[in-house]
């Protein structure tokens, strides 16, 4: 069985864009979280054992026939539940409510008023008070189920906060999750440690020795075979793993020759300096190369690039003898942007990352122990680890490395310019202590070709985009406002000291909630 934490709390997705931060509030109340898709919640709910359940919004309607529905266990489990947006309106219908479409819609801020005491707000909202929200909503609830009663409306939404006190049953027409609703985090801390009497006691340290144990029940005596891409992701899942099953496991980092530059080298010399984990350096530069000439199509090359590496795998897997296991650093955002519960738009974000599972030939099952952590939460159980501060602050480059960078036919010449400008924008990120303070920068070589004059002689060379953006979880994202200074020394350097790259451009895009970036 797997090693649970003491107190838990399941959040039940029904599609929306921001159900991660659910989970990520209630983790900063220091209560221990899982998220499950509607269809699957009950089995979650079985095999978690929750203290208490919130159902997230989503874009559906309830009142078409073939909307999400929450599991009838949960009604009948007796646990506290809270419901926000279309959470409030499924647990309203299914407990004898009724929901309407209304013209009286809310979209962005609104002003609630509290217009009776909860245990949802206790100590943090008085009677009589107005406080800020953030709704997102056209469906409302029209008759509250029974045993509930209004606590707080706003304008468009007179049943803004209705419960049951005796049920232990709340529901929220607005979004507490995110930061327009300002003591929203709190609100929801209300509702884990008050409401549903989580100790609050969840600690990177806790999931540390949980994991430890699940990773050891998981793989027995068995082999695994590591994926180290350099990053932090894979480099905290192979210590973790190495603290589990010790000689049992066999690191892989396979040079594909999409790397930036020098980075295979520091990633090998720094892992193999810092732990005894049997670690196999493979270069297949020349196969991952091969199989991309030619290929234009963005999708396609993701294909590759994800199944070239289970060959690489695969084959090392076979030197050593076998293995039953493979291993890779899966974050929650890798799961939510490679398989959408709902058919949303997270499908084939990230069509390279064998999240949904490996090829029947392989004969081998995926130790994922990192799948339900955000990227921070990583960094910090990299630190309770003891992973040297490079690994732990190393800014996300995803598997495909540089073919996502290059857009069109990737060549390596056009690797060797585009590691050439990465370099110099990185270098120059750092001179000014602006490294840690983004959450990834990267060069990107644009397939057109430009007119350009230097010196005495024209030139027709590559446009060079540079991108950096703000972040905490990799779900959303937002660029960094570097001074016009520092970006007029970045294109100076970079036209300067790159050959084959005559003009350079800034990204000003942001990332809402399952875009993608670039490829």
């Amino acid at each position: 069985m797997t090693v649970q934490p003491t107190h838990s709390i399941l959040v039940v997705d029904f599609g929306s864009q921001v159900t991660q931060l659910i989970a990520r509030r209630v983790r900063e109340a220091g209560v221990y979280c899982e998220i499950a898709p509607f269809n699957a919640a009950a089995e979650a709910f079985e095999r978690l054992q929750p203290k208490g359940v919130i159902f997230s919004g989503g874009p559906a309607s309830v009142m078409e026939a073939e909307s999400p529905r929450a599991p009838q266990l949960l009604f009948d489990s007796g646990v506290p539940l809270l419901g926000i947006c279309y959470g409030q309106q499924t647990l309203h219908q299914q407990l004898g409510g009724t929901v309407v479409s209304s013209d009286q819609r809310e979209f962005g801020r609104a002003f609630i008023e509290i217009v009776a005491p909860s245990a949802l707000f206790d100590g943090l909202w008085e009677v009589g008070e107005k406080h800020q929200v953030w709704m997102s909503h056209g469906d409302r609830v029209e008759t509250l189920a029974p045993g509930f009663e209004v606590v707080a409306a706003s304008e468009g939404a007179p049943f803004a906060i209705a419960t049951d006190e005796d049920a232990k049953r709340y529901s929220l027409m607005f979004h507490p999750e995110v930061v327009h609703t300002p003591d929203g985090g709190k609100l929801l801390a209300n509702f884990v440690r008050h409401v549903c009497g989580c100790s609050g006691d969840w600690t990177m340290a806790s999931f540390r020795d949980a994991k430890i144990a699940d990773i050891r029940e998981q793989v027995g005596d068995g082999r695994v075979i590591c994926g180290l891409s350099g990053g932090v992701d894979s480099a905290v899942a192979a210590v973790l793993i190495h603290e589990a099953i010790g000689e049992q496991l066999t690191c892989v980092f396979v040079d594909h020759g999409l790397m930036r530059l020098g980075e295979a080298e520091q990633v090998v010399s720094l892992f193999r300096g810092s732990y005894n984990i049997p670690l196999v350096h493979v270069d297949a530069s020349d196969d991952f190369l091969g199989g991309l000439a030619g290929v234009t199509d963005p999708e396609k090359k993701r294909k590759f690039i994800g199944s070239e590496f289970i060959n690489v795998f695969e084959a090392e897997a076979t030197k050593i003898g076998g293995a039953d296991f493979l291993a890779q650093g899966t974050l929650y955002p890798d799961v939510i942007e490679s398989v959408s519960f709902t058919g949303g738009p997270s499908v084939t974000i990230k069509s390279h990352h064998n999240v949904g599972g490996l090829p029947e030939r392989m004969n081998m099952k995926l130790v994922e122990p990192l799948r339900e952590l955000f990227k921070d939460e990583v960094r910090a159980l990299g630190r309770e680890l003891g992973l040297p501060e490079a690994f732990v602050q190393r800014h996300p480059f995803p598997g495909p490395g540089l073919a996502i960078r290059i857009p069109g036919e990737v060549t390596r010449e056009k690797c060797d310019i585009l590691r050439k400008a990465d370099s110099i924008y990185l270098e120059e990120i750092r001179n000014a202590g602006l490294y840690d303070a983004i959450w990834q920068a990267f060069a990107v070589l644009l397939p057109v070709r430009t007119v350009g004059v230097m010196g005495d002689y024209r030139t027709y060379d590559y446009v060079c985009a540079l991108r950096a953006v703000t972040s905490v979880d990799g779900m959303t994202a937002d660029i960094y406002p570097f001074a016009p200074e520092f970006l007029s020394r970045v294109a100076t350097r970079i036209v300067n000291e790159v050959n084959g790259i005559n003009r350079v451009v800034y990204d000003y895009t942001s990332k809402p909630p399952g875009t993608i970036e670039w490829e």
